[in-house]
């Protein structure tokens, strides 16, 4: 829309988290490559319903990070529009260490990881750095701001660029990261006033955070996504010592 009071327009970013992905296969034990996997069943159902939710919205760009899960899941909430999907590596998700040391975390460590992201020299999960993280993520964010040839953008990432994006929205640095949960497949709006001519931004502006087509009060778990995903883990490795 056209400001009315200032010569420049309001855009909007409809920023998801990719749907419940396939984490771990039938036997329990944890996939041993996180960035190949797709959505689970469940995850399918849940980006159908914000496909629902998001049907009247016409978007002219989509972009997701490329990995299978964000492309899954934004296929299926554009529903058919003659819109490409285009990808950006430099947004797919923050990267753990490998299996075998990731196995030697407390299930502390990787469950509640985000919210020690602003200590010095911090990693996620004895991965990649959050501040390198961080410094990968917003210049690829910042690019795609500055095309303005478009005004809906549909943008499917991960739980941590998520935060990268909303913390740096915000003016906010690696400290709250942890404050901003991203549960799966959730939608979070935001809109930003940039000026004609400058192409300087003006105001931003929080629409919503979070939000879920399947369980819009958020009545089906307290758990957070890291929890979950430790609690997994953790059974993974206790079949895998009982075996």
């Amino acid at each position: 829309m056209r400001l009315p009071f200032e010569d420049g327009r309001r855009r909007r970013i409809y920023l998801m988290r990719h749907a419940q992905a396939d984490y771990f296969a039938p036997d329990g034990a944890r996939r041993p490559e996180p960035n190949a996997v797709p959505l689970t069943p469940q995850g399918r159902q849940e980006a159908l319903a914000m496909a629902d939710w998001l049907s009247p919205v016409p978007f002219d760009r989509a972009i997701c990070s490329g990995l299978p899960r964000t492309v899954e899941t934004a296929t299926l909430v554009l529903g058919g529009r003659d819109l490409p999907l285009e990808h950006a590596p430099a947004l797919k998700e923050i990267q753990g260490g490998d299996m075998e040391t990731r196995s030697r975390l407390e299930p502390a460590e990787y469950a509640y990881a985000m919210f020690r992201a602003g200590a010095p020299e911090a990693r996620f999960a004895a991965g990649e750095k959050f501040a390198d993280f961080r410094a990968r993520v917003l210049p690829a964010f910042t690019a795609i701001l500055e095309d303005a040839a478009w005004t809906n953008l549909l943008l499917v990432c991960h739980g941590g660029t998520n935060r990268a994006i909303l913390t740096w929205f915000l003016g906010l640095g690696l400290d709250t990261f942890g404050q901003f949960e991203q549960d799966s497949c959730c939608l979070n709006i935001l809109d930003f006033d940039q000026m004609d001519g400058t192409g300087i931004i003006a105001r931003r502006i929080v629409r919503a955070l979070n939000m879920t087509a399947l369980d819009t009060a958020k009545t089906g778990s307290r758990h957070l996504s890291m929890e979950w995903l430790a609690e997994r883990h953790e059974k993974a490795k206790k079949r895998g010592s009982e075996g």
